[in-house]
């Protein structure tokens, strides 16, 4: 029979694609057949009309697909008599992998019915939910290539998985209490608990007891997040003393502690399900859940695990990293029994392996949509488009030192991978190397050149040159701001011929040696100019400078004649040892950074002064305070066209500070300074270069404040901003593999 052999691309394993394909296929009296293979879902196909066949298949797409190609052409078709799903192909990756997905509604009314098999099954799923990346081991996604390999299925499990009108049809993770994973509890020294274990969680979590939950993806450390002695004994335990905790319950109790836009409740309840940071009312919550911050972060219960769990504890619930802080989140359990028993009182264990480690994603809704803090579990491994001119190569990107994440191009795509920590610690190395190892062999990706951060000392451009020596391919060298303002354009699809990007963050080694971080630049992908600049100030004592925040206010009150107000201020710290190396430009890097300038401001405020417990606590409770007085006006700057000084700035704030103005309207000028000044800069230098298009990216940009306020003066210009591709580090290797292919193309 004359038909057609159809090719269809992008995100379309594991999603109840073929069964979609056989349903549609039958309702329109075609014959032939569909199957999954290395490039995703191949379709032979004849009879009937075949164009509104190809029309549906975009059209009528199941949920969790994405469609990015379908290709037809001509082909002799037998006639078998009817439609069928034929096994896969052979292993090989070109295709994308589904990110794992929130439980559905179907399968969340099962686990709550009586007469339902999987009542109360806390491993219940289907085509439309449960875990997919986090159990891949290899594609085509199939069972026998996941952690469910080991778990043969029922005689019932087997019939709904062969059952094409079945909604589990080809479920891989398909299980039931009969044939599939087991949870128990057991106490800290490894003795298993009798009973229902989630049961024995909920009576554990209301008796003040620190939990360690095997999830998706990891372990969590859970506990009562009413109770602020649990809570407090969770922070002591896990060395974490101020940085916010999530926290997970139904929508239903969520609003009782929140007020989450349409907007939000839709991010909340999307199959991605990510830790959402809403503003906190006055909610009896304890302020050692967030100190000093506005927002909290809320997730909701996303496998049916969670769910069981909340119908029976029914309060909120702290669910964090089941991780010492700054290590990589525990996915073992024996690593779980070793590394988490200083910190849990019980253990809720089960025994389906987890693939690789997946922690929560971290979001925040702009009013352009979702802005992604943290990459991970819900959105990898989905890809973004490239922007179209940039050829199709093959390129590995490894990012920064902090907030650590790979990039891979191919096939027109490029494929960010989950957030990994710092590079500073061993574990967070090894899950890095395991990462890119993991992606190679996934994605049969065999990279055509290395891009890599221009910082030499970097341990990811250590590695990326190793990497590329070995393959014997080029490498790119690509400046730290240029990748920031490459992967905003990249996510924006710009295609033009000149772009300004306002670059803030804490730091990146600029081509002049020194370290930048308050930037404004002109360009494109393959080359960006710096041709505006925050006034530098020495970073005295390196590292030091960045953890505390003192610092970075003396120096700066010093550069605008305010000594005695930095001795006023900072009288019990070391003052004079720290402005002698300044001068004498000892372990001092003159640095433009905008994250130490806010650190600065905050300083001067009393926040985190003399030392911050994590990364950006003076910049976000400088933040929290400014939420509080919209409107307050800006302070001023000076500049000569290049440079933008912040002296005045300080002079007005000194002066506010004097006359006993509130800090929440000091925080807000201060953030009005820097909009107004990088703003006024961006739009000089788009005018002189006829640039249309403003790219606003770096770390700093994860504050909604400071991203509305200069979003809103950059009238007349296309703004790419924050969304799905991080505007911190984590989102560096995307820019470093734009920059690469367009200097690939050049060459």
């Amino acid at each position: 029979m004359r038909g057609r052999r159809i090719r269809v691309r992008g995100q379309v394993q594991g999603v109840g694609f073929r069964p979609f394909v056989w349903q549609l296929a039958t309702r329109m009296g075609l014959s032939g057949d569909v199957s999954n293979d290395a490039q995703g879902v191949l379709i032979h196909v004849a009879g009937g009309d075949l164009d509104a066949f190809e029309r549906a298949l975009a059209e009528e797409a199941p949920a969790l697909a994405v469609v990015d190609a379908i290709e037809s052409e001509p082909e002799e078709i037998a006639d078998a008599g009817g439609f069928s799903i034929s096994a896969s192909g052979q292993a090989g990756a070109e295709t994308r992998v589904t990110p794992d997905s929130a439980t559905c509604s179907d399968c969340l009314t099962e686990i709550r019915d009586p007469s339902e098999r999987r009542y109360g099954y806390p491993f219940t799923n289907c085509t439309h939910c449960g875990p997919r990346f986090t159990i891949l081991r290899q594609l085509p996604y199939d069972r026998d290539r996941t952690t469910m390999a080991p778990f043969g299925m029922c005689a019932r499990c087997r019939s709904e998985y062969e059952n094409p009108s079945d909604r589990r049809f080809h479920a891989q993770p398909i299980a039931c209490p009969d044939c599939g994973p087991r949870l128990w509890a057991e106490d800290r020294d490894g003795r298993m608990m009798t009973g229902d274990a989630v049961c024995r969680a909920s009576d554990w979590l209301r008796a003040g007891w620190v939990v360690a939950i095997k999830g998706l993806g990891g372990f969590h450390l859970a506990c009562d997040a009413r109770n602020a002695e649990a809570v407090a004994e969770l922070r002591r335990r896990k060395r974490r003393p101020g940085k916010p905790l999530a926290l997970m319950a139904s929508l239903e109790t969520i609003r009782t502690y929140a007020s989450p836009s349409n907007d939000e409740v839709a991010l909340l309840t999307s199959a991605v399900a990510p830790i959402v940071l809403l503003e906190r009312r006055d909610d009896g919550l304890p302020e050692a859940l967030a100190p000093g911050q506005r927002r909290l972060g809320w997730m909701l219960p996303y496998t049916p695990l969670h769910h069981l769990l909340l119908d029976r504890f029914e309060w909120p619930m702290v669910m964090t990293s089941g991780n010492l802080s700054g290590e990589p989140q525990v996915i073992g359990n024996e690593e779980a029994r070793d590394k988490l028993r200083a910190f849990a009182d019980g253990f809720v264990m089960h025994d389906r392996d987890i693939a690789r480690r997946l922690d929560d994603g971290v979001e925040i809704l702009s009013s352009a949509g979702p802005i992604v803090l943290r990459r991970a579990r819900g959105r990898v491994p989905g890809t973004f488009p490239l922007p179209k001119g940039l050829p199709d190569r093959q390129v590995a990107a490894f990012g920064g030192q902090l907030k650590s994440a790979i990039c891979v191009t191919k096939n027109g795509q490029g494929l960010l991978s989950h957030h990994m920590g710092d590079l500073d610690d061993a574990l967070s190395v090894a899950e890095f190397l395991k990462a890119d190892a993991d992606m190679a062999a996934l994605f049969d990706h065999r990279p055509e050149a290395v891009a890599v951060d221009l910082h030499p000392d970097f341990r990811a451009t250590r590695y990326g040159v190793e990497r590329a020596e070995a393959l014997g391919v080029p490498v790119f060298e690509v400046q730290h701001h240029h990748a920031h303002m490459a992967a905003a354009l990249g996510e924006a699809g710009w295609t033009g011929g000149a772009a300004v990007g306002i670059i803030l963050d804490g730091l990146g080694l600029g081509e002049d040696g020194t370290v930048w971080g308050g930037e404004v630049l002109v360009g494109g992908y393959a080359t960006a100019r710096r041709v505006g600049t925050l006034k530098p100030a020495p970073l005295v004592g390196g590292d030091r400078a960045q953890a505390e925040p003192w610092r970075n206010a003396v120096v700066r009150l010093d550069q605008a004649g305010l000594t005695d107000l930095a001795d006023r201020l900072f009288s019990g710290l070391p003052r004079d040892a720290l402005r002698a190396a300044a001068r004498a430009g000892v372990n001092a890097p003159l640095s433009s950074s905008a994250g130490r300038l806010f650190d600065a401001v905050a300083a001067c405020l009393g926040m985190a002064a003399e030392r911050q417990t994590y990364e950006g606590e003076a910049a976000m409770a400088l933040e929290a305070l400014a939420m509080r007085v919209p409107g307050a006006g800006a302070y001023p700057y000076a500049t000569d066209g290049e440079m933008i000084d912040p002296a005045p700035m300080f002079l007005a704030l000194a002066d506010d500070l004097a006359r006993g103005v509130d800090r929440e309207v000091i925080a807000a000028r201060a953030h009005g300074f820097f909009a107004d000044a990088f703003a006024d800069a961006a739009l000089a230098q788009a005018e002189a270069w006829g640039a249309d298009t403003a790219a606003l990216s770096g770390g700093c940009f994860q504050n909604t404040i400071l991203l509305r306020e200069v979003a809103s003066r950059l009238r007349g210009l296309r703004v790419a901003g924050p969304g799905l591709v991080p505007a911190n580090d984590g989102g560096l290797a995307f820019g470093q593999a734009l920059v690469a292919l367009a200097r690939m193309e050049a060459d």
